[in-house]
């Protein structure tokens, strides 16, 4: 056998050698792998996975779990990774939905394809109702109460709405007087308005989510009785607890000092024009608008400080401030914002003014709830101008404050029907013709 001869044999043995090699080695396949039942189930995850008993005769580059709310999910569908290769494997589902069904496979994936393990469902979860207790009512007056509540679980899903309820028949429902403060915080500070005095009302905290609305643990109080006080004219005025100041109701209508001296009436213009001393008047000189609207006054018998009954003064522009502040930072803006001041509605009467289509101005029956809810009932009696003329009768009410502006003027406030907000730090020749109201010493 020459040396050519011998090297086309051995060239024939190897050929054969390699296709009986490659016939005789196993043909890749899909994976093979099965699918673990779901365990440790809450509202929003779950456990599961899978275990991959046949790698298909080529390396598994991907395993987990993929699922669906819909049957036959895909690894198109939410999914796991986890690892390579063959043998068990764990998967933890999450950024689930509560109270939903969904539909599981293991899958597990090599260079022939991705093969799925047989499907499983389960459902997560649902929402429940919160749970909560009511902050037991504190500040009581004849108007007005504070409460709230904390939320000791969300049930699992967000809470959309919370507050207190109240009514004077047990049970009080959410869908009936209620507040809604604003979701932040597990506790909640509510302010209570718009009572009657001398009222009993039965009050819990609420919680709204998915699952639906949930009470907290009913409470009852009752409001102050009305309280007055008399001027040395036997005029009786009703009285209002704001915060820690109690109001008169009322425009003052007195026609005496409290020591007795009588405050004289002037009705001439050209008089009240040069008056230096303490007068009064009815607008338009009509008695039946002082019965309204009560008197207006210059400010010298405020400056005597002898014009409100014994216990009670005009107050000054720094207690103005203490209500308004107060007002604002408890939501009796129209739109219950703690912002600017846009405390008029709840301080003007809810009846007696034009009407405005200006949002949450006096004039508006926007806000309802918010018509006069501090019960102050401020109602439009006009002004009487230095030139002794008269202005504004239901349109705009002016007030004194007991505090003098560079000696010669002094402070006022007013409501204007088409404006959301007390107007104030306004100065007038202290023989202008305002209202007063009375503030308890």
């Amino acid at each position: 056998m020459n040396h050519s001869f011998k090297n086309i044999v051995i060239s024939i043995l190897l050929i054969g050698l390699i296709v009986c090699l490659s016939s005789c080695q196993p043909k890749p396949t899909l994976a093979v792998v099965t699918t673990t039942n779901v365990t440790d189930i809450t509202q929003t995850t779950a456990t599961t996975g899978g275990n991959v008993t046949s790698d298909g005769n080529v390396e598994v580059t991907s395993r987990g779990v993929c699922w669906n709310t819909l049957e036959n999910p895909t690894v198109t569908n939410s999914k796991t990774s986890d690892g390579t290769g063959t043998g068990p494997f764990t998967s933890s589902l999450t950024q689930l939905m509560p109270g939903t069904t969904y539909y599981v496979k293991a899958y597990a994936t090599n260079s022939e394809g991705t093969a799925y393990g047989s499907q499983v469902s389960f459902s997560s979860n649902p929402v429940l109702l919160a749970t909560l207790t009511t902050t037991t009512a504190t500040s009581i007056t004849q108007t007005t109460a504070v409460s709230g509540g904390n939320i000791t679980s969300d049930g699992g899903g967000p809470i959309t709405s919370r507050g207190v309820c109240w009514g004077t028949a047990t049970a009080p429902l959410a869908t009936g007087l209620h507040t809604t403060e604003a979701v932040t915080t597990t506790t909640f500070t509510s302010n209570l308005t718009g009572l009657a005095a001398n009222t009993k009302y039965y009050y819990r905290a609420y919680a709204i989510n998915s699952a639906g609305t949930a009470y907290g643990d009913e409470k009852s109080f009752t409001t102050d009785q009305i309280k007055t006080v008399t001027d040395i004219d036997g005029n009786v005025y009703t009285t209002v607890t704001i915060g820690t100041q109690v109001w008169m109701t009322e425009n003052l209508k007195v026609t005496k000092y409290r020591n007795g001296d009588a405050i004289p009436n002037v009705t001439d213009d050209t008089q009240w024009s040069n008056l230096t001393i303490g007068a009064y008047c009815n607008y338009a000189n009509n008695t039946n608008n002082a019965n309204t609207y009560g008197r207006l006054y210059n400010w010298y018998t405020i400056g005597t400080g002898n014009l409100c009954p014994m216990g009670w003064h005009v107050p000054i522009d720094a207690e103005w401030a203490t209500l308004r502040e107060y007002l604002i930072a408890n939501g009796y803006n129209f739109d219950g914002s703690t912002g600017a001041n846009a405390i008029a509605k709840s301080l003007a009467s809810a009846t007696g003014w034009p009407f405005s289509s200006l949002l949450g101005t006096v004039g508006n029956t926007d806000y309802p709830e918010k018509r006069n809810v501090t019960g102050f009932t401020a109602l439009p009696g006009g002004n009487r101008g230095t030139d002794g003329a008269f202005s504004f009768i239901g349109e705009q009410g002016d007030w004194w404050l007991a505090t003098e502006v560079y000696g010669v003027n002094a402070w006022y406030l007013w409501l204007g029907y088409d404006y959301i907000a007390v107007v104030e730090n306004y100065s007038f020749s202290k023989n202008g013709g305002f209202s007063v109201r009375c503030l308890k010493d």
